[in-house]
């Protein structure tokens, strides 16, 4: 372990894994930077089977895992320092969040009886969720903290849950004349129906997390001189009231005769705030001079995997302003960085 792990040392981590560009799917070099760094700083680190970067410190029974994600969306973003701001894809979500793991595991070291397990994961951004779904029978661990972007002085105690859906409709042609609705109307129909479905849910339920929010994120139309196709892709947040089986069957009621299929299903997930985990995190941030605030998302992340499975203490952490995940001004301010490590060693520290 080195003797020290300072700022300018956790700049060049972030700055180094920010470069390795990591779409989904195509994380191995990221991975391979990460499993080399943790190596450096006296982790015990590799590469799983499912292509995760995984660093180990300290050989006690009680497990803290501090699982983040080093894929990101696609979009390449030049990596470049305006002052104390870092661009890069993935500089926010989630490698900040990731980096900060990474310093303050260094930083807090082997602590008794317990060891802290660093993972990066591979494919969070997609439906699959690939690297935290195979670790889900490899670990049972005491406490889990999530690498998501929240603020440094904010914690995130839930998500909501995700379905996607594709709404495929086709219809003979008929001459533009006649009445009958054709595939793209009925296409159209059935967005209104949901969206009138919606709108009613919502009225009763105000807040954010309670709301269903669905997306139209694609719509295609063809024919072949004989039959006209309408497409539609959507996505829809789901709150914890929801299930995912009930909401399914909804949508079929709304597509009459038209194919309907459904993939990426992930139910809402809220954990408990009265934890060691949380109390740890007000008493740390309260120290860096902050006032903690406690947030839920209005999309997913892999808590919805695998907080269901360990029910243990968790909650996701990290710098950076999730207004800025996925957009093409992504950045990090690295005072920011500095402050979420400091946090969370304290919290490594104490638990």
């Amino acid at each position: 372990m080195m003797p020290t792990f300072d700022d300018n040392q956790a700049d060049i981590l972030l700055q180094g894994l920010v470069e390795q560009y990591s779409p989904s799917t195509q994380e191995r070099p990221a991975v391979e930077y990460l499993a080399g760094r943790m190596e450096a700083l006296g982790f015990h680190a590799g590469i799983d089977d499912a292509g995760n970067a995984v660093g180990e410190i300290g050989d006690g029974e009680r497990a803290v895992l501090l699982l983040g994600h080093i894929d990101t969306v696609p979009g390449f973003i030049d990596v470049r320092r305006e002052g104390s701001l870092l661009y890069g894809r993935g500089a926010v979500d989630a490698k900040g969040p990731l980096a900060t793991f990474v310093a303050a595991a260094a930083r807090a070291g082997a602590n008794g009886d317990t060891r802290i397990v660093v993972v990066g994961a591979v494919e969070e951004e997609t439906a699959a969720s690939k690297g935290a779904r195979f670790l889900l029978d490899k670990f049972a661990p005491d406490t889990v903290i999530i690498g998501e972007p929240s603020r440094w002085d904010c914690v995130t105690t839930g998500y909501k849950g995700r379905l996607l859906a594709q709404y495929t409709r086709s219809r003979e042609i008929e001459h533009t004349a006649r009445p009958d609705a054709n595939a793209c109307e009925e296409a159209f129909a059935f967005w209104r129906a949901v969206t009138e479905h919606t709108d009613a849910y919502n009225a009763a339920h105000p807040r954010m997390f309670e709301q269903l929010a669905p997306s139209l994120r694609a719509m295609h139309s063809e024919d072949d001189g004989f039959v006209q196709t309408a497409t539609l892709t959507l996505s829809f947040r789901l709150p914890p009231e929801i299930a995912i089986d009930e909401l399914q069957t909804t949508l079929r009621g709304f597509a009459g005769d038209a194919d309907l299929r459904f993939s990426g299903g992930e139910a809402a997930y809220h954990a408990a705030k009265n934890t060691p985990l949380a109390r740890a995190f007000v008493k740390a941030i309260g120290a860096e001079g902050g006032r903690i605030q406690f947030k839920v998302k209005s999309g997913t992340s892999d808590m919805n995997v695998a907080g269901p499975v360990w029910n243990c203490p968790i909650l996701a952490y990290g710098p950076g302003d999730s207004a800025l995940d996925h957009t093409p001004r992504e950045h990090i301010d690295l005072q920011e960085y500095h402050k979420g490590i400091a946090v969370l060693t304290r919290v490594l520290t104490e638990l």
